[in-house]
């Protein structure tokens, strides 16, 4: 576990994040101390936390800073999946959003604005976003513009509406802009009908050529720094929610968004695997879950019956957000589904590529679900079985994995446009990939169907 500042904070001047003696703390630097003060006696801390807006901290002692800039020391409740904006599903980026100018309106009422607007200051937790910068907040100066409104636009406006009107696909263009989507990058890609909205028209194309006319300009000689009264800002909140809200998408049909009905397999089959998974998730009892390929979350489900709390992993930004919706309408809060390509999973970006983390230093999950994954992996992308173990061994001292043998319809859909080359993919050949890594401690048929369910845990060694 890193120790000392974290890279992912070190740009705010309020304080920064740190880890000592193993727990998770945030510095609060003297100059942010009248901001702070206010927070918390406002009433808006309290407000905020118990509408489970704003992940609540404690004040520990100030022996624990990290500097002598130091003016309190918090620990904040530590979360156990950090996930990033480019993995969201449309509607966690839009519940996002939303979120967002809550916290705004909420904090204008109390006399504080949000400087940062930043996505990467909103996490999912139990099934919602929550606000995890605590020094997020200022208080308002009469007449002052919402210094935060164009970083709102681009990391929160301009990506949603390029996944409502070309593609949910475009979100990924996050991990590239890490400060947002630049406004004039989005208005050259939306499509002419979408700047016939209003919101749209105002928020991002204008929005976007007034900063290209002032680009260089003191911003204090510009319109960009206009006066705002408290009234505006309020309008300002209200018209960018209208704009959120004004943008939808709505899943349609892709190749894997309707696996769960076009699965290839008998409902014998799935009922045998529902049975097998369950028990040794029942037996294995795991507190975290990593479900790659999750699809639209049959199985997330299943782990998170047996009390784990899930991030559920898919390819597909159609099955990804059928995911989210079902859980959000459900009501299912211990499963957190993402967009991830498991052949280019996320990586370390950023400065000195430490800001943002890659995929496998997040987090240690108890458990990995691969079903009716490995053949895409070997089949579909080239990566050898050896491969495919040591990744898996790497991720988690656990696993259930499926083996789906070349003679299944799902193989065979892979095979349709492509030479079989793939002579050690076999039971054999997967079974030795695993024993270089894994102990397989279950492996039972899969009724109906040529496939093996495999049960494994990680050697000591590896």
């Amino acid at each position: 576990m890193k120790q000392g500042p974290l890279a992912a904070s070190f740009r705010d001047p309020s304080g920064f994040l740190y880890r000592r003696n193993g727990l998770l703390l945030r510095q609060v630097h003297q100059r942010y101390e009248p901001h702070y003060d206010h927070l918390m006696t406002c009433g808006l801390y309290e407000e905020l936390t118990s509408a489970g807006l704003l992940v609540e901290h404690q004040e520990v002692g100030i022996t624990l800073a990290l500097t002598d800039a130091a003016t309190r020391v918090l620990q904040p409740t530590e979360l156990p999946f950090i996930s990033y904006p480019w993995e969201w599903t449309f509607g966690q980026l839009r519940d996002a959003a939303l979120l967002t100018l809550e916290v705004q309106e909420r904090a204008l009422a109390c006399d504080m604005v949000l400087k940062d607007a930043s996505a990467f200051n909103i996490q999912f937790t139990r099934g919602r976003p929550v606000l995890i910068d605590t020094l997020s907040f200022e208080r308002y100066r009469r007449g002052s513009p919402w210094v935060a409104y164009g970083q709102f636009c681009r990391h929160f406006l301009a990506p949603l509406a390029l996944m409502s009107a070309v593609d949910p696909g475009l979100g990924r263009l996050f991990s590239v802009y890490l400060d947002g989507i630049p406004l004039d990058l989005t208005r050259r890609l939306l499509p002419f009908r979408s700047r016939a909205r209003l919101s749209l028209l105002l928020h991002l194309v204008l929005h976007a050529r007034a900063e290209r006319k002032y680009a260089g300009r003191s911003i204090k000689n510009t319109r960009l720094d206009r006066e705002l009264s408290r009234k505006s800002l309020a309008g300002l909140t209200e018209s960018l929610r209208g704009a959120v809200l004004g943008l939808r998408w709505s899943p349609g049909r892709t190749e894997w968004g309707d696996y769960e009905t076009e699965h290839g397999y008998s409902e014998q089959s799935r009922r045998s695997k529902v049975e097998i998974v369950g028990r040794w998730l029942e037996q294995a009892r795991p507190k975290t879950v990593w479900d790659l390929g999750a699809n639209v979350g049959a199985f997330s489900r299943l782990a998170a019956d047996a009390g784990a709390a899930v991030v559920a992993f898919d390819v597909d930004p159609v099955a990804s957000e059928r995911h989210y919706q079902r859980c959000r309408e459900s009501g299912e809060d211990r499963i957190l589904p993402l967009t991830m390509d498991l052949m280019n999973p996320s990586p370390a970006v950023g400065w000195a590529h430490e800001e943002r983390d890659r995929l496998e230093d997040r987090a240690e999950p108890e458990m990995l679900l691969g079903l009716a994954l490995i053949h895409h992996l070997a089949i579909g992308n080239n990566v050898r079985l050896g491969h495919i173990a040591a990744w898996f061994a790497r991720l988690a001292p656990w696993a259930i994995l499926e083996f789906v043998p070349k003679d299944d319809p799902q193989v065979g859909r892979l095979l349709q446009t492509r030479e079989d080359i793939f002579d050690g993919y076999t039971v054999e050949g997967l079974e030795a990939a695993l024993g270089a890594h894994f102990d397989i401690r279950g492996r039972e048929p899969v009724e109906g169907s040529g496939r093996i369910c495999y049960l494994v845990q990680r050697r000591a060694t590896t």
